[in-house]
């Protein structure tokens, strides 16, 4: 699994006629690929939790979105699993089928959701519109560990 996060100011997705939007906190590309299981979504949201992006007192990375009462928007993007290393068109053979990386992402959201943080969401396997203000700017990447025995 596969997840980009911004520290944002603000962050906010549309589709359609529907609109989703936070504060102050984190905007979560989330990408599931082939193979990933309970674990790596159950390691993703621990990180997205607990790692430490936020100022607190004089350390710029200090604190974590729990620890600053911050907000988190958690988008799927499958595009995260493309390899773009041959041609000119990305593969996405890696990606998982949306049957798969639904109940995932869900499982991302909703542990995020009973840790007591407030989570907006995109819609899954829809053509969205996300803006941001990222706040740093601070971007990280996280992939759960390849190890899958």
């Amino acid at each position: 699994m596969i997840a980009v996060l911004q520290r944002v100011s603000s962050a906010s997705v549309t589709t359609g006629d529907r609109r989703a939007e936070i504060g102050p906190g984190l905007l979560v590309l989330l990408g599931v690929q082939r193979g990933d299981r309970a674990a790596d979504a159950d390691y993703i949201a621990r990180k997205i939790r607990e790692l430490r992006v936020f100022r607190g007192g004089d350390k710029a990375f200090d604190r974590s979105v729990e620890e600053v009462g911050g907000q988190v928007m958690v988008v799927s993007q499958f595009t995260l699993a493309a390899d773009c290393r041959r041609g000119r068109r990305p593969s996405f053979d890696a990606a998982a089928p949306p049957d798969e990386a639904r109940p995932l992402y869900e499982s991302v959201v909703a542990a995020l959701s009973a840790a007591g943080l407030t989570v907006a969401t995109g819609v899954f396997q829809a053509d969205m519109q996300v803006a941001l203000v990222n706040d740093g700017p601070v971007t990280l990447w996280l992939e759960s560990p390849k190890d899958r025995s």
